[in-house]
């Protein structure tokens, strides 16, 4: 592996609280993954807004691919802004990664429904959807990056997993703010304005967001390197590291493809699928995320105990086995009690390999360009793997017929970053514990 692929001693954060700094750094996050979950959860009442079509299948490929869409920027937006954030450094470079995401949610929350504006509907959830998944693109990286070199030594895997963990509790919140919608209003309110609420309040979200990022503070590492890359080298040193980055796909594969089944995709698996309430979806999600968040830490704190690499393996093999037979069981008799066995069965999965696979993903790149080569690796991955699991899920139940066809398609994620674990350990030893 190139010698770039060294480490440079991590530092503490002393000016700033530790408390203080994972929150303002995480903050991005949270705005982020609410938005995305609130999208896949008003999937049905968003495709007949804005995308109406003959067939509810038909109008909800549409509205599942437009989301998917926005995976598709974030390889763009990994390598511009996550090589502006390796030149300018961390601070700057999230607090414009945040101004880009905060106008795609403003304008998804906002735009008239295709009733009103005909074609023009679409077009610009679209491109609020595009400008989200370019602004994504670094904010993943550039955050996981803070967090690992922040970290107190031997607590890199702790830290990062803190990343994901401030993403669950915008699926709680954004559960909780769906369920409430769910009991004290009509559906048919809900499909003409009530699925704008939770939208409405993540943009009142924003300023609050903002004040925090403000108050961020450089890392320490970043501030004693004597070089920071040009643009002109972080691109050049990511080509040499072509191999290290398509490898880091494929180690992230199995976390997307787990996390977007178990949030965004959920609900609209339980009411359209499983033919169970709304309400039955979203409790199931409510779990679901403070699962996620238990679990996150655990995986982590544990990696920096035992290595990386056993979690990786053993969580792999895990979801190999176990995804399309548990999917299998719950399918043949759909029940509110069986589907939060088998996600929180699939949450143990995402948890425990994220809080690993993350740390792990700092550590394999080089140095001058960290948040470059996280960012395109995670971004990769989760346009291929992540982003289109829903259209993906759907398309293969209306193909086989098969309502735990799903768990196909988490088996095929879980033995792409099993390949990849592999392959990256056996190359190196100078990440490994």
């Amino acid at each position: 592996m190139n010698s770039s692929l060294k480490l440079a001693p991590t530092k503490p954060t002393t000016t700033v609280s530790t408390f203080g700094a994972v929150l303002r750094v995480t903050s991005g996050n949270f705005l982020e993954q609410f938005d995305f979950f609130l999208f896949g959860f008003y999937a049905t009442s968003i495709s007949k807004v804005f995308f109406p079509a003959d067939s509810e299948f038909a109008s909800l490929m549409l509205t599942f691919a437009v989301f998917g869409a926005g995976f598709l920027m974030r390889p763009l937006g990994a390598i511009f802004l996550g090589a502006y954030i390796d030149k300018v450094g961390r601070r700057k470079g999230l607090i414009v990664t945040l101004s880009i995401m905060a106008s795609g949610t403003i304008l998804i929350a906002c735009v008239p429904g295709y009733a009103t504006i005909g074609i023009l509907a679409p077009f610009l959830v679209l491109l609020g959807r595009l400008l989200q998944g370019f602004s994504a693109g670094a904010e993943l990286g550039g955050v996981s990056v803070y967090l690992a070199e922040m970290a107190t030594p031997g607590r890199k895997g702790f830290f990062t997993s803190w990343k994901s963990a401030s993403q669950q509790v915008s699926i709680v919140l954004a559960a909780v703010l769906g369920y409430s919608i769910t009991q004290i209003m009509p559906a048919q309110d809900i499909l003409a304005w009530g699925w704008r609420i939770p939208f409405f309040i993540g943009c009142g979200i924003v300023p609050i967001i903002f004040i925090l990022r403000r108050s961020l503070q450089e890392t320490d590492e970043f501030k004693a390197r004597r070089h920071h890359p040009s643009t002109r080298e972080v691109y050049a040193t990511i080509l040499n590291n072509w191999m290290t980055v398509l490898a880091g796909m494929f180690l992230v594969a199995m976390t997307t493809a787990t996390f977007y089944m178990i949030t965004v995709y959920t609900p609209t698996f339980g009411r359209s699928v499983l033919k169970l309430s709304a309400s039955d979806s979203l409790l199931v999600t409510f779990f679901v995320g403070i699962s996620n968040f238990l679990w996150l830490p655990v995986g982590g704190a544990l990696s920096d105990r035992i290595g990386r690499r056993p979690i990786l393996i053993a969580i792999t093999v895990l979801a190999i086995c176990t995804a399309y037979p548990s999917l299998t069981w719950l399918c043949a008799e759909p029940s509110f009690e069986r589907m939060l066995l088998v996600l929180l069965w699939f949450s143990f999965f995402f948890g425990m390999y994220n809080g690993a696979m993350v740390a792990a993903l700092t550590e394999i790149m080089p140095v001058n360009v960290r948040v470059a080569g996280f960012s395109l690796s995670f971004s990769l991955a989760t346009a291929v793997f992540g982003g289109f699991t829903p259209v993906v899920s759907t398309y293969l139940i209306n193909l086989t017929g098969d309502k735990a066809a799903p768990g196909y398609w988490l088996s095929f994620a879980a033995i792409c970053s099993l390949g990849a674990t592999l392959f990256l350990y056996r190359r190196a030893t100078v990440f490994l514990k």
